[in-house]
């Protein structure tokens, strides 16, 4: 399971990190609300550890921007900001809980567990959707406007894969993972094939998105008005 923590105390994270890789977690660390706000809109994490105050970027700001962008990584708001209305605009602002500094690593594990645990929402499990895109798994149907388009058993787990991360660029090995499992011996060409198919389906249906290489990591799955090119 892959952590984000997103604080500038250097002490603290170092020894939140130390007791987070000991419980078995890989963990990294942003000192800066921008650094924090990168990482988390082009890496997945599964849950993500954040501060409100931080250089640059507010924490809250922070949280704010990557709901507005459809990343749904699961965040605690880990703070000392401690009154009743910080609370209720933390969690307004989309986090999925919130923990007042200073707090035991015992606890902040117990929390992470919790919200990563959680069900996804209803609307989530019939449906996926970013960018004027709109995948229903079961029936493998992808809509974009008026067009729509059926997609094999592979190109629906694989788009399914960047809808669930949009903006975030996925490294080839988690994809392999996700779209063949983690113990299926799969050729990278394999991948590279499939997400020419995907292109190609998402062209038919006249997408606002697309599949961006990155290239020596793996893809991404932007909107067309960020100007990347594959």
């Amino acid at each position: 399971m892959r952590i984000l923590m997103i604080e500038d105390d250097k002490d603290l994270c170092r020894n939140i990190i130390l007791a987070l890789k000991a419980a078995g977690y890989e963990t990294e660390c942003c000192h800066s609300g921008d650094d924090g706000l990168y990482c988390a809109k082009n890496q997945p994490y599964d849950a993500i550890i954040l501060d409100r105050m931080l250089p640059g970027i507010d924490g809250l700001t922070v949280l704010q921007s990557l709901r507005r962008q459809g990343v749904q990584t699961p965040v605690i708001l880990a703070t000392a900001l401690d009154r009743l209305g910080d609370r209720i605009d933390g969690l307004d602002a989309g986090a999925d809980d919130y923990l007042v500094k200073p707090f035991a690593v015992e606890e902040l594990m117990a929390r992470i567990r919790a919200v990563t645990r959680r069900p996804a929402r209803l609307q989530d499990l019939t449906r996926l959707s970013a960018f004027g895109l709109c995948l229903e798994p079961e029936n493998r149907l992808l809509t974009c406007g008026e067009l729509s388009v059926n997609l094999s058993r592979r190109e629906s787990a694989l788009l399914e894969c960047f809808l669930k991360h949009p903006g975030q660029t996925l490294p080839r090995g988690r994809i392999l993972s996700y779209v063949w499992g983690s113990s299926a011996e799969v050729e990278d060409g394999n991948l590279d094939n499939y997400i020419y198919f995907l292109r190609r389906r998402l062209a038919a249906v006249k997408a606002h998105a697309r599949l961006v290489t990155v290239h020596g990591v793996g893809y991404q799955l932007i909107g067309t008005e960020a100007g990347a090119s594959d």
